[in-house]
């Protein structure tokens, strides 16, 4: 018998029938949630697991996300899964980590990136300050800014690495936005504020559309959010979502100059990361002060086979014309080449460290 047109259509439901239905939904989403955090336990105790690792595995939720059909887009469902990944290990192993703040700095979304928001965060007013918190034991983990794209290097992080050479065992690349925030229109704004490195990151587009404004230089993002939220004028360069966190109307959007704008983020401290077949390493040296030393160094590389993916001169505190190098090369500590190498490295040098070995990243949105 035919069907009569229509007849295949969900009927619809009331307000009274869909707010049963979600609360339905919700009572079966906690039970869920529980049995998740439950089975969680049970695999952390087993000794091959990394369930006890407070590392949100970006990997797993990005396939658990992209399965989905919808409503909820991907990225919503990343930030949900992240979040409950989060609290699944601190259930297993509580983890306090320093970043450098204010909450809702770059540093900060690099933090819950990798952590997500379930563990213990603690901003901290500088870089060397990060360091000296992991270094009291007061934080099992820190996060620190180590390059970015248009920049290059961040040298209070490199002067500290001289100082204390502390454990990497893990990085953060993040695509960087740039907004102009203000609570007034363009033509109003007299002086822009951000940190050093926000503000030369921006600095065509700020020459070309505010020629006349003042910019000042400030600790982070977030505080340049908060003076523009606090007075008429000013404006401040900083991610889009520091607008709905102070208040601020996006004056314009992705300002930055270079498209392709990212910075890399290491995380300190933790245990030795086991091989993933996919790792760096980061070593820091100094060599004799005499001719062909840096090429002797270098020559074990190429012999090596060992791919360098960033290499960078410190100058030494106290010594004129001597530098400290910090290498990064493709494979990990661990393996037979890596090993070889770094052997034959540490009878060329004064003095070698090797900062740690970590799995590649690729950068987030």
């Amino acid at each position: 018998m035919p069907k009569k047109a229509g007849s295949d259509k969900i009927p619809k439901r009331s307000a009274a029938q869909l707010k049963k239905a979600v609360d339905r939904l919700d009572k079966e989403l906690v039970k869920v949630l529980n049995e998740r955090a439950a089975t969680s336990q049970q695999l952390g105790a087993t000794e091959a697991s990394d369930a006890a690792s407070p590392f949100v595995r970006s990997e797993l939720i990005s396939k658990a996300a992209s399965a989905s059909k919808g409503p909820l887009s991907e990225a919503a469902l990343q930030s949900i899964f992240r979040e409950i990944e989060s609290e699944c290990r601190a259930l297993l192993k509580p983890t306090r980590v320093a970043f450098l703040g204010p909450t809702f700095s770059y540093s900060y979304l690099a933090t819950i990136e990798r952590f997500g928001e379930c563990v213990d965060l603690i901003p901290v007013a500088t870089i060397a300050a990060v360091f000296d918190e992991l270094s009291r034991g007061h934080v099992d983990y820190g996060v620190v800014p180590l390059e970015n794209s248009t920049d290059g290097r961040v040298v209070d992080t490199l002067g500290m690495f001289a100082r204390m050479p502390v454990r990497i065992c893990g990085e953060v690349q993040l695509r960087i936005r740039h907004s102009l925030l203000a609570k007034c229109r363009r033509e109003q704004i007299r002086e822009v504020h951000s940190k050093p490195q926000a503000l030369s990151q921006c600095r065509d587009w700020l020459a070309l559309h505010l020629p006349k404004a003042r910019a000042f230089e400030t600790t982070s993002t977030a505080t340049a959010a908060q003076l523009a939220a606090e007075k008429a004028g000013v404006a401040a360069v900083a991610g889009r979502h520091a607008a709905s966190v102070y208040g601020l109307d996006i004056v314009a959007e992705d300002i930055q100059d270079n498209r392709n704008n990212v910075t890399r983020f290491a995380i300190i401290g933790g245990d030795a990361v086991p091989q993933t077949g996919h790792d760096k390493t980061a070593i820091m040296f100094e060599i004799p002060h005499e001719p062909g030393s840096l090429a002797n160094a270098m020559g074990i590389f190429k012999r090596s086979r060992l791919n360098m993916t960033w290499i960078e001169s410190f100058p030494l505190a106290g010594a004129d014309n001597e530098y400290l190098f910090f290498i990064e090369f493709e494979g990990h500590q661990d393996d037979a080449d890596a090993r070889h190498a770094l052997a034959s490295l540490k009878r060329k040098t004064v003095r070698l460290e090797v900062l740690g070995s970590y799995a590649t990243s690729e950068p987030l949105a």
